[in-house]
């Protein structure tokens, strides 16, 4: 201030000077830490860059291009990890922002061209590599991309050409090599996808169209498409993910949302049938499969996997002869079907008809040949099949597979009062009688008792020595049980039949 005052200068300006002098000094200082700061940012992302940090590097990137937005090598290294975290996307708008820093930049250049060309946009990416070979015209990478560029562009050509021709697998074959050229284009994916939809190859199409949801910003149209696929194949909890994720960029889209309550109501109708087989609720999830085929009855899939289920349902109610039509009728809708076969040869192991039994096994077989529940179900339809053509115990009380011991009582005091040796006069008559007795109380013998029952519905005989020995010296003679036959005697045996 007293300089000021010796040199005439009056109080305030002499402030204002000295005020402009601080801010000076600490405005250096406050760049001169910026400076270091950046440094130091940069350092710390090549380093982390190189040991595959890479959202570290990245995030020291950000702060680098933060504290200096005109260094061009800054955007440059930023948009090189931004290509090794495989987002290309990202990567451009730093490419781009390098080359108007420093338009002639080439490496830059050359980069920015390589994506566009993967993108399918060959306009662009021809000027980038002119670019760089104007500036370098013996630049081996950019004119070898450059004729990259021009065939893809024929390619692209021909793709639509045959498209538009309704040649569906010359375009296939066209695409296959564009899509090499192209990898990130949704459009040639997109194409191709079309192609194999008209060539009923679903599959296929889903596997073209699921890149192209990243591909692509707000691709709910690919969305749908693919919801729409995999509903096609029965592949209903894929299709509710699917249209659930066009509904995320736009809860209000019209065909998503249609789209999605038909999934929505069929799905919960699937899930909810199985639930009901899984809590033994079988006649309530046939009820639920009618619902279904209701719901979806355009679809065979939906339709045949319903009679599928409504057969194994049936099957499981002990309804042999309602079972045996479901599953006849599922068979001829779906030849191929194992667990159909597997099911209806239950029902006729039901309805004891072991011999069709052995048959459906045996061809589930053929077509399933590794399932050991149906390895295990032909052994056992063999079993019986061989213990019925000696001695079927349901067949002589005359009692289904299924009857309970009540029931199977019921017709045996029936039978043993209709066949008891004393109803009979001739000898003849007396001795067949016997056998039938016999055989009667062997039924009921080992009908009433569970263990021995379990053993039978195996295929095997409990009272068969042959069948208890393994093939031991029995000869399969017919016995009563446990080796005691009151008519050996020749006497006068009489029974006594309790009704309590």
């Amino acid at each position: 201030m007293e300089s000021c005052r010796r040199a005439g200068v009056s109080g305030l300006l002499c402030s204002l000077s000295l005020l402009c002098v601080l801010l000076d000094i600490q405005l250096d200082g406050v760049l001169g830490a910026t400076h270091v700061e950046i440094e130091h940012h940069l350092e710390m992302g090549r380093k982390l860059l190189a040991a595959g940090q890479l959202a570290e590097a990245l995030s020291h990137y950000h702060s680098a291009v933060e504290g200096d937005s005109k260094n061009y090598l800054t955007f440059y290294k930023r948009a090189a990890v931004f290509l090794a975290m495989g987002k290309s996307k990202s990567a451009l708008p730093d490419l781009a922002r390098a080359i108007e820093l420093k338009p002639d930049f080439l490496a830059a250049r050359l980069q920015r061209g390589n994506i566009l060309l993967k993108q399918g946009n060959t306009q662009e990416a021809r000027e980038d590599f002119e670019a760089v070979l104007q500036r370098s015209p013996n630049h081996p990478e950019a004119h070898d991309q450059l004729m990259k560029t021009n065939e893809l562009e024929e390619l692209q050509e021909d793709a639509n050409a045959a498209y538009h021709q309704g040649d569906y697998s010359t375009t296939i074959n066209v695409l296959e090599r564009a899509i090499e050229i192209c990898p990130w284009d949704p459009e040639s994916r997109e194409l191709r996808a079309e192609c194999y939809i008209r060539m009923g190859d679903p599959q296929k199409a889903i596997q073209d169209l699921t890149p192209t949801t990243r591909l692509r910003n707000d691709n709910r149209v690919a969305f749908l498409k693919l919801s729409m696929l995999h509903y096609s194949l029965g592949e209903h909890r894929e299709s509710l993910n699917h249209i659930r994720e066009c509904l995320k960029l736009d809860q209000d889209d019209k065909e998503c949302f249609g789209h999605y309550k038909q999934v929505k109501k069929l799905s919960k109708q699937l899930d909810s049938a199985e639930e009901l087989i899984q809590e033994g609720r079988c006649q309530d999830a046939i009820d639920k499969y009618e619902s279904v085929m209701k719901t979806e009855p355009n679809i065979l899939y939906y339709t045949n996997l319903a009679k599928e289920r409504i057969c194994f349902c049936l099957v499981k109610l002990n309804l042999a002869p309602e079972a045996i039509d479901a599953c006849s009728e599922a068979h001829q809708r779906d030849p191929r079907n194992a667990n159909i076969l597997r099911d209806r040869a239950e029902a006729y192991i039901l309805l004891q008809d072991y011999e069709k039994a052995v048959e459906d096994y045996q061809e589930a077989r053929e077509f399933d040949g590794d399932n050991g529940d149906i390895r295990e179900g032909l052994e056992r339809a063999q079993k019986l099949l061989k213990v019925s053509r000696k001695r079927d115990y349901y067949k002589i009380l005359g009692v289904s597979r299924s009857a309970n011991k009540q029931e199977i009582i019921k017709a045996y005091r029936k039978l043993a009062q209709q066949w008891h040796p004393d109803n009979f006069q001739s000898e003849s008559e007396k001795k067949e009688a016997e056998k039938r007795f016999i055989d009667i109380a062997s039924a009921k013998e080992v009908l009433t008792d569970p263990e021995m029952r379990q053993k039978f519905d195996a295929g095997e005989d409990p009272l068969d020595p042959e069948s208890q020995q393994g093939g031991g010296g029995g000869g399969g003679q017919r016995g009563w049980p446990f080796h005691f036959n009151p008519f050996e005697s020749g006497g006068s045996f009489h029974f006594k039949f309790e009704y309590n």
